[in-house]
């Protein structure tokens, strides 16, 4: 009751005022039964711009984070993701990937849309970079489609660490669905898992335009981190 309530209420209406989002190939998301969106990641917006212009609800699994926060603020953000359809995963050590393909598979189970970020994280710079396999993992495991989705412009309107998004226009674009039954019962070969993840992120990259990183968006974040903290440190840090 929640989800609809921010979808045609409280966010969604916001949502479509602030970005007017132009809507393509609405149609190719399925109308009825289980199925994966899978999208790029630019900005905090996304997580709700998508869920306000689909016709089906959408479940995205989201870092736990955003829901253990202290006191009274940290339970009202938790409350929030959670009418929004998002699921805690978290996303440290070695069970953070399995745990993901758990939840997702159980959204997938009751034959409801799962919306995921192979990227893993937003991107900082406007790219997109190499997808992680547990998107793959769950489309073989499952067997359902993966529709393939481009956020254009929301990086522009909300880039990260800005808060109050600019006002202009953004264009939300759905492709075909990509069947990978050809891959049933194979999804425990690396390559195979390779092989869709990255048919996948090339389908996204088609419909985004994007400029392609063949690296995971958080290991050359922490490259990035890594060497601004050398910079500060300075010669004053050197032996």
């Amino acid at each position: 009751m929640f989800y609809n309530l921010l979808k045609y209420v409280l966010l969604g209406p916001w949502l479509r005022l602030v970005f007017r989002p132009r809507i393509e190939g609405l149609e190719h998301v399925p109308a009825s039964g289980a199925a994966i969106v899978a999208g790029n990641h630019l900005s905090f917006a996304d997580h709700f711009l998508m869920p306000a212009v689909l016709k089906r609800r959408i479940t995205f699994l989201a870092k736990a984070e955003y829901f253990a926060g202290p006191g009274v603020k940290g339970r009202l953000t938790a409350s929030f993701f959670r009418g929004a359809g998002q699921i805690p995963v978290d996303r440290s050590g070695k069970e953070a990937g399995r745990a993901a393909i758990r939840e997702g598979l159980g959204v997938l189970g009751r034959g409801e849309l799962l919306g995921v970020y192979p990227e893993g994280t937003r991107s900082h710079d406007g790219r997109l970079y190499k997808g992680k396999v547990g998107v793959a993992v769950m489309a073989l495991r499952a067997g359902v489609p993966v529709v393939p989705c481009a956020m254009i412009g929301t990086f522009e309107a909300q880039p990260p660490g800005r808060v109050v998004p600019r006002i202009r226009p953004v264009t939300i674009r759905f492709g075909r669905p990509l069947d990978f039954s050809r891959f049933a019962g194979m999804e425990d070969q690396k390559a195979v898992l390779r092989a869709v993840t990255d048919e996948i992120m090339s389908a996204v990259l088609e419909l985004s335009g994007q400029e392609y990183v063949d690296e995971y968006a958080a290991v050359v974040k922490e490259r990035k981190a890594a060497a601004g903290r050398r910079r500060e440190r300075g010669p004053r840090g050197r032996r």
